[in-house]
Formats: structure tokens, C-alpha cells, sequence
């Protein structure tokens, strides 16, 4: 069948799918093997079109005869070559029925790999699909319990907002790995999640959202005895006093080169704004009531 044209087996299973006077039921199994020897070929001739949608037929065909999980195959196939010819909105459709075939299978991870995949195809051409593509995997996996499988996923939706400049919302999914890694008592993660959250608001030049939400994750112990910890408290410190340089000083420290790549470069900018309204609200807040304020 290697040789055979592709073109002469699609149209040999189209027409053992069809009902007609001679033809009383479907032969979906013929066909779905004729499908697949058609999108082969014609991947390997880079008709990539063509290939897409062979196996998309193919696919349905194994859902036809009951195999969701090499209809999945098919479909993540279809959305790879989706990607190849640049029809996005098509690889955000492929890459999430193949998904929803790995969910019938019962198989979290590989279905939350499918819309990873998605994802990251979406990454530079349409990067806001792609992070609900990261969340919705995200959520597929903690819903099965699985939460250590999902920090690249989140660290990957972080990127992709810091890139955008969305840093309230890099900020927040940094938050929410940490609470997946709290799930799993993956401390090191967490604690490293929590610093990140808090540079990403200075470098957004939010020191009263950094502050607060240093305020809030140490809350909890293990942040609080951890390096990262100590780390966020020289940071706002030397917002507070208004040392650049020191500021300077602990962006370069171990405890921030530990952290991902996109972290330790916003870091290493750090600090972005004027100094000088830090300290000036920072004493503000520091000032004691006159009796007068109090009337």
C-alpha cells in the first residue's frame, strides 16, 4: 500500500463510509485503515492540508469503531500539521478534541499534554489563547490530583504574560503554582513561586501589591524560615530606604539566579521606578498619630 495514491485510498474509504442501495452499513474499520495509510502518505509528500484532514477522518473513524485513544492520536496529529500551515484557530480545536478523546480514556496527563501542546504552538501568534490553553491543562490535572505535573505549565503561562506585560496576571498564576505545590508539599516550588509573585509586582512598580502580597505568603511557616523569604524582605527593605544599590545587590544574589529565567531577568532590572515615592508613602505609614487625627 506504500505506493499506492493517496488521493485513490481516500476516496476508496469515503466510499466505504456512505450508505447507499448496495451498501446497508458502514465499513468504518476498512476505511479508518485506508484514512491513516492516506494521511501517511500524504504527510510524507508534505501535503500537509491534506495530511490534516485524512487524519481527521481517520480519527473519527477510530472513534466510529470505539478506540478513543487512537482517535486522540489522530487528532493531535491533525492539529501538528494544523500548526505547520499556520490555521490557528483550527490547531486550538484539534488540540482540544484530542483532549476531550483522552478524558473519555480516563487519562488526565496525556489530555492535559494535548492542550499543552496547543499551547505552545499558540505561544507568539495568538499567546492569550495559548495561556487558557496552560490553564485549562492546569485545572485537568488538579482536578485528578495530579498538581506536581502542573508547575512548568504555570511557569510557562507566567512567561507568556510577563512577555505581554500583563504583570498583575503573570503575578497571579505565579500564586496559584504555589498553591498547587502546597498541595503537594513541593516546598522548594512554592517558596520559589512566592518570591517570584512579589518581583514581578516591583517590577511592575507596584510596591504596595508586592508588599502585601509578601504580607499574605508569610502567612504561612514554610515560606516565612525560607531563603526566598529572606530574599523579598532585603528586596522591600531597600525599596523602603530607597538603596538602589542594594537593591542591585540582591538581584544578583543565589537565591534569585535559582529562580526561572524570565524571574531573574526582571529581577536583574530591577528597581524600575522612582524611589523616592517608596520612601516618602513608607514614612507616611511610619508617622505616629497626632492626637489632632484622632478628632
Amino acid at each position: 500500500m506504500a505506493n499506492s495514491d493517496p488521493d485513490k485510498l481516500i476516496s476508496k474509504a469515503d466510499k466505504l463510509t456512505k450508505l447507499s442501495f448496495t451498501r446497508w452499513s458502514a465499513d468504518w474499520k476498512s476505511a479508518t485503515v485506508l484514512y491513516e495509510q492516506a494521511a501517511i502518505a500524504y504527510r510524507l509528500k508534505k501535503d500537509y492540508e491534506k495530511a490534516k484532514e485524512a487524519f481527521e477522518k481517520a480519527s473519527k473513524g477510530q472513534e466510529m469503531i470505539s478506540s478513543p485513544w487512537d482517535a486522540a492520536k489522530h487528532m493531535e496529529s491533525a492539529g501538528a500539521l494544523a500548526k505547520e500551515i499556520g490555521h490557528w484557530n483550527e490547531v486550538i480545536d484539534l488540540y482540544r478534541k484530542a483532549s476531550e478523546l483522552y478524558i473519555e480514556c480516563g487519562r488526565s496527563q496525556p489530555a492535559s499534554d494535548a492542550l499543552a501542546k496547543g499551547a505552545c504552538a499558540l505561544e507568539d501568534v495568538a499567546p492569550d489563547d495559548a495561556v487558557k490553553l496552560y490553564n485549562d491543562a492546569c485545572e485537568i490535572l488538579e482536578e485528578d490530583g495530579k498538581e506536581q505535573m502542573t508547575f512548568d505549565l504555570y511557569r510557562a503561562a507566567a512567561a507568556i504574560y510577563v512577555k505581554l506585560e500583563k504583570y498583575t496576571d503573570a503575578a497571579s498564576v505565579l500564586l496559584r503554582l504555589a498553591l498547587a505545590a502546597n498541595k503537594c508539599n513541593a516546598v522548594h516550588s512554592q517558596c520559589k513561586a512566592y518570591l517570584s509573585a512579589v518581583i514581578v509586582y516591583l517590577f511592575a512598580n507596584d510596591f504596595q501589591q508586592a508588599s502585601k502580597c509578601y504580607n499574605d505568603c508569610s502567612q504561612i511557616e514554610t515560606f516565612l524560615n525560607s531563603d526566598q523569604s529572606r530574599c523579598a524582605t532585603k528586596l522591600l527593605s531597600a525599596y523602603e530606604d530607597g538603596d538602589a544599590e542594594e537593591i542591585k545587590r540582591v538581584g544578583q544574589s543565589s537565591t534569585i539566579s535559582n529562580l526561572d529565567h524570565v524571574i531573574i531577568r526582571l529581577a536583574r532590572k530591577l528597581p524600575t521606578g522612582d524611589l523616592k515615592d517608596i520612601k516618602i508613602e513608607s514614612s507616611r505609614e511610619e508617622e505616629p498619630l497626632d492626637e489632632n487625627d484622632l478628632t
